[in-house]
């Protein structure tokens, strides 16, 4: 059995997509028990942090949205870039498919979402939501099938994620961000600076890479962009070329906490939903449509339309290994957006969750469409993967 990083990082995900789901059923029980009140007051606890007059003050929800989850993104740029100079993004012709697939499972969710809530700006601001998918569930979902499943697929799905993770992150600094500030933005572009310039003089200690990058993350926090791009910065700066082994020693102790610690905090903190306040018309509500129907039906169709459009047209070709029955279940698992599409939604409805009329939960969309994302991108997987005679 090959011992890679991709593998071993394969093998994590499982647990990890365990640990998301004990998360949010416990979230869930907190929120709909006699705890809802104690459950509330911990995600809305303020918590601040002050030198002199300096003060970052945030209730505990938004520390781990802006804080944990900047060190989640930080190793996703670590990914992106490891991907991009060794791995499956190096490539041309091998991303040309996945890449293709990325923009199909962006633009078609989008477009499912807009067409329900194109007559409401407020619901609109959610457009977003369906357009990203769950890496960590996706792949965890497609390990649980075991050595059955073709390392091509497995490779086509991390490539297709990761791109789908840069797709998220552009759209989050060009349409998720407030009323900036000028100074704020000017210190994080001199941090930007210094950074780049201590890759060109050849600098690889990372500790001074990660000091000048919590004060990156500082500045472009009060700036009015979300904080998380500064970790994909600093991720994408930290230096890969004579320094593979300290760089890789990094995205490996990162892992860990991210996986077993971050994304499930963050899901817990995000997903309390009390049911009690749902009735059966906030099913059929435009936003938890959109957003469900984005989820299961375009992420599947703009994955595989376009992925198929993109061999034809012949940009690519298809992984070792896999054929379109195999890459239609992946793209089943593809609309699992869960974690990232929870960012996005916290971001898009941050200020206010009234739309129209009523009250809007982007939740209770997300929750719904990785659901059955999930569970019949498993079920479909299993079945055309089943061993011959079974």
């Amino acid at each position: 059995m090959l011992r890679t990083p991709l593998l071993n990082f394969l093998k994590l995900d499982a647990a990890t997509g365990i640990l998301l789901v004990a998360a949010t059923v416990l979230a869930m029980m907190m929120a709909n028990s006699p705890l809802q009140s104690f459950y509330a007051s911990l995600t809305s606890l303020p918590v601040s942090v002050s030198v002199g007059s300096f003060v970052i003050a945030k209730p505990l929800l938004l520390w781990i949205n802006d804080g944990l989850m900047a060190v989640f993104f930080f190793m996703v740029g670590l990914e992106i870039k490891r991907e991009a100079l060794e791995g499956s993004l190096r490539d041309p012709k091998a991303i040309a498919v996945p890449a293709f697939a990325a923009l199909g499972g962006m633009m078609v969710p989008s477009a499912i979402y807009a067409w329900f809530n194109w007559d409401n700006p407020t619901a609109l601001q959610g457009w977003a939501i369906p357009s990203a998918t769950d890496i960590a569930f996706a792949l965890g979902i497609l390990t649980l099938l075991g050595n059955r499943v073709p390392k091509g697929l497995k490779l086509f799905l991390l490539a297709l994620a990761i791109i789908d993770d840069l797709g998220a992150i552009v759209i989050i600094a060009l349409f998720y961000t407030s009323d900036l500030s000028a100074v704020s933005l000017f210190i994080a572009a001199a941090m930007i600076a210094v950074l780049i310039a201590m890759n060109v003089r050849g600098v690889v200690n990372n500790a001074a890479y990660i000091l000048v990058g919590t004060v990156l993350w500082i500045a472009v926090l009060k700036s009015g962009v979300h904080a998380t791009l500064a970790g994909v910065i600093l991720g994408l700066l930290i230096p890969l070329k004579n320094n593979q082994a300290s760089f890789h020693a990094l995205e490996h102790s990162l892992h860990v906490p991210v996986s077993f610690v971050i994304l499930p905090l963050f899901a817990f903190a995000n997903t309390g939903i009390a049911f009690a306040g749902v009735s059966a018309s906030d099913f059929f509500d435009e936003v938890t449509l959109g957003i469900a129907l984005g989820l299961f039906f375009g992420k599947q169709i703009g994955v595989f339309v376009f992925s198929y459009l993109a061999v034809r047209m012949g940009f690519g070709s298809l992984p070792a290994g896999v054929d379109w029955k195999r890459l239609y279940g992946v793209s089943i698992l593809s609309g699992i957006g869960f974690t990232m599409s929870l960012f996005i939604g916290s971001l898009a409805f941050e200020d206010a969750r009234a739309c129209g009329a009523g009250v809007c939960d982007e939740r209770l969309g997300i929750l719904i469409g990785s659901f059955f994302s999930g569970v019949l991108g498993y079920a479909f997987l299993r079945r055309v993967m089943r061993p011959r005679g079974v």
